[in-house]
């Protein structure tokens, strides 16, 4: 073929709505010499058969950001590359049968409002008369979106190809990518059946064929993509005289219904109905060789089961009884990708150089728009204007083997609209990464969560305890463990507690010239040999990027400690750059992490170990504990006296009967999280992330601007040292009710939005409601009173002094 491109900046591989939509953003941006790869027509796969609905509603910041920007970017794509569109914002109302259900969306209506979005909570009364077919007697109350609605998927994705063409990007239909290849200097080469493209970055957009696409880059240091498949059944009805009168009275479509508590949408489709269930027994496919994935499933469906969605069927014919009017005309079933959280995979590809994914949409449709921006921002760029976390493929690791990712999907398709309360936690595939300490701790009572994959304590339940999963379904702070967390915060406080926090990310920087490496890639000045220190990344624009533990042995071994989940992350942030001679080791299976801390955690460890014990605050030293060689490290972040003790996996069932032996009492994860948040102690991906520079973060006093190095972000932040910052990181105190602030609770000065919580909590050393958070620069002061809306109701709030709330001046960790 004389006009087959031997070159492109980048390799599309795929031609759903994803795919289209990261080639028209690449194009924006200015990179028109890119390639998309579809092996058969565009559409061909979970868009074509989509139902195309397009809400904002998420309790996530930045999965409402994304399909905001969708809803902007399909109102005026039509007209911006002159292609017709039929986008219907008819707008939604959501049923609330619940108090909680209520509470969700207040919350959802706060956070929409902060981005522009004019949610608004309805009464049943108010819902009637929007909708006059709808019965209403059994409803709390309803939230009200004036910009949902729906598009046509098949449309969206040929306007978007449209206007990347006109921007001189090349769609290749009917050609299939076959593999690639990485060279010597981390570009790509691109196998189709019509030949080879040589590339600077590849994007895996391959819809529900990604796992098979990404095994093609195993050889470079990938992974199995981390997904599986759901069959999705969707049914429309016939005509419906009073509908078709409806609309034509009202020159509109009847707003979109999704009763969540029973788990369907039903919206007007031309004069009839479009009815999509997430029925509790759903059905997986290709899972087992007995039903193996074909080579080619485009445009094509598989066989409906409409008694597995009868009794949802039965319930919304009740809800709108001018549903069971009509007959059905057809049911639409076909496959829809899932990770194992539900959300996509957008980002960086997990240990691959110059490799990026955008795949595994749920709702590919409502997210496309928000997902093509997000993705050109990831390789034209560098950074994403949003932090794009929730979505990001690193964070999964090494735990989801495909029995998780199956097990996982299915759990989430049956529970699509249920409520994520902060107490709760999802219990299908438990157990996948079991430190020593295991058995021990569920004996002791522990109630667990998992963190990356590993298990830890959250809280310890006693005898007559309820630890049922219905208990938890609260945004309240009472519970059984609210009891059990107040006593394990006070035996920290008066005593001394331990805490297991299995599966700490532990990474190396080893070979000549580890230190000077490091040193480049932060902020923060590193500390020497024999002592411990935080040390904050940035962005290119001086946002926060993560934050490590450092611990050098000497310059040629720095080693590293990080958050759980933030393995794949940092490892990618320590490859940056990498000289050659360097190498980056990750030994986080390796070691256990004990916290022994309270002020009398001396009494309690001395006996036991050779260290030390006098030597001071953010001291790194090997010894001995029962024997066992160990690292100890004088930090605590519970913000009293205390050391971490790192020792070997098989070592740790010792160390923790001996300490547990001579009194310590062990604690959970939700107390450490209080005790960090009287002492100011950030948390990663909350109150440290990419939406925030370290200057709007607070961590001032780690920026070390005369460091004669060039580190990421320096430009950026010297200029906003010069020009000021616009926000600025607060503790308040919350006046309050039952429950506490979530993450990205709205903060208020009068009628204006002036900030956000970034994580909130009862603080049980001070007896007060504490939220962390982001206000706008000038209110930053102490005393500032302010109010902050947790789920619907205005609380007062105060501005604290920028010192810890518990132990202003270090006393107690000092000790």
């Amino acid at each position: 073929m004389s006009d087959f491109p031997s070159k492109a900046r980048v390799v599309v591989i795929g031609g759903g709505v994803v795919g289209a939509s990261v080639l028209y953003h690449l194009g924006l941006k200015g990179w028109t010499d890119c390639v998309l790869l579809e092996k058969n027509e565009l559409t061909a796969g979970s868009t074509w058969h989509a139902a195309g609905n397009v809400p904002t509603f998420s309790t996530s910041w930045s999965i409402m950001n994304m399909q905001r920007y969708s809803t902007e970017l399909y109102a005026r794509l039509g007209d911006e590359v002159d292609y017709p569109m039929n986008y219907h914002q008819s707008g939604s109302i959501r049923l609330a049968h619940t108090k909680e259900r209520m509470q969700e969306f207040e919350r959802a209506a706060s956070m929409g409002r902060y981005q522009g979005i004019q949610m608004e909570i309805w009464t049943p009364a108010q819902a009637k008369e929007r909708y006059p077919f709808l019965e209403t007697h059994d409803l709390m109350g309803v939230l009200y979106d004036p910009t949902d609605g729906d598009i046509d998927p098949a449309q969206l994705t040929q306007a978007l190809a449209k206007g990347a063409r006109d921007m001189g990007q090349k769609i290749l239909r009917f050609t299939p990518a076959t593999g690639v290849t990485q060279q010597a200097d981390k570009s790509w080469v691109v196998h189709t059946e019509k030949g080879d493209i040589a590339a600077d970055y590849v994007v895996n957009a391959a819809g529900y064929y990604a796992q098979r696409v990404g095994e093609w880059f195993k050889p470079y240091g990938g992974r199995t993509v981390p997904m599986m498949v759901m069959e999705h059944q969707y049914l429309l009805t016939e005509q419906i005289p009073e509908i078709e009168a409806w609309s034509k009275e009202h020159g509109g479509k009847l707003p979109l219904i999704r009763d969540v508590d029973v788990s369907y949408y039903l919206r007007q489709e031309k004069g009839g109905y479009n009815l999509g269930p997430y029925e509790p027994n759903c059905k997986a496919h290709w899972v087992d060789p007995s039903d193996p994935m074909p080579d080619d499933f485009s445009f094509q469906l598989w066989q409906e089961d409409i008694d597995r969605i009868e009794d949802i069927v039965t319930d919304a014919m009740e809800r709108v009884p001018l549903m069971a009017t009509s007959g059905i005309s057809s049911v639409i079933n076909g496959p829809i990708p899932y990770a194992p959280d539900g959300l996509p995979l957008i980002g960086p590809m997990p240990g691959v150089a110059n490799a990026f994914e955008a795949c595994v949409f749920t709702f590919g449709i409502a997210q496309g728009g928000g997902a093509g921006k997000v993705m050109a921002e990831w390789i034209v760029d560098g950074a994403t204007e949003w932090d794009m976390w929730a979505v990001d493929p690193r964070r999964y690791t090494d735990y989801t083997d495909q029995d998780y990712c199956n097990l996982k999907g299915m759990e989430v398709y049956g529970n699509e609209y249920a409520m994520h309360f902060p107490w709760h936690r999802w219990p299908a595939a438990p157990d996948r990464k079991l430190s020593p300490l295991h058995s021990r701790l569920k004996s002791a009572g522990a109630q667990m969560g998992a963190y990356n994959g590993w298990e830890r304590a959250n809280w310890f339940a006693q005898e007559g305890d309820d630890t049922s999963e219905a208990s938890t379904h609260t945004w309240n702070r009472t519970g059984p463990w609210e009891p059990r967390i107040r006593e394990e915060c006070e035996a920290v406080r008066d005593h001394c507690g331990i805490l297991a926090i299995s599966g700490f990310s532990r990474l190396a920087v080893e070979g000549k010239g580890a230190r000077a490496h490091v040193d480049s890639l932060t902020c923060s000045r590193l500390p020497n040999a024999g002592r411990v220190g935080l040390a904050y990344f940035a962005d290119p624009r001086g946002r926060i990027l993560t934050e490590m533990s450092v611990i050098p042995r000497d310059d040629d071994n720095i080693w590293l400690i990080t958050a759980g989940v933030a393995q794949w992350h940092d490892r990618d942030v320590l490859r940056h750059n990498l000289p050659e001679g360097l190498q980056v080791q990750d030994r986080s299976d390796k070691y256990e992490c004990l916290l022994v801390t309270g002020p009398k955690s001396r009494e309690i460890l001395a006996p036991l170990t050779n260290a030390d014990m006098a030597l001071p605050w953010l001291s790194a030293q090997e010894a001995e504990v029962c024997g066992k060689p160990c690292m100890l490290l004088r930090v605590s972040f519970a913000g009293e006296l205390g050391w971490e003790v790192h020792c070997l996996n098989d070592d740790a069932p010792e160390i923790w009967e001996a300490i547990t032996g001579a009194g310590a009492k062990p604690f959970g994860m939700w107390a450490l999280n209080s005790l960090r948040l009287e002492k100011g102690y950030r948390a990663w991906k909350g109150d440290l992330s990419t939406d925030y520079s370290l200057f709007e973060g607070g961590l001032d006093r780690f920026v070390k601007l005369d460091k004669p190095q060039d580190f990421p972000g320096k430009a950026a932040l010297l200029a906003e040292q010069q020009h000021g910052s616009q926000k600025r990181f607060v503790t308040l105190i919350v006046e309050a009710g039952e429950a506490d602030a979530p993450y990205m609770s709205c903060i208020y000065s009068g009628g204006d939005i002036v900030g956000e919580t970034t994580s909130g909590g009862w603080g049980y050393r001070v007896g007060k409601s504490i939220a962390l958070g982001m206000v706008r620069a000038d209110l930053a002061t102490a005393g500032t009173e302010l109010e902050v809306d947790i789920y619907g109701t205005r609380h007062k709030a105060v501005v604290q002094a920028d010192t810890p709330l518990w132990d202003a001046t270090n006393e107690r960790l000092r000790a």
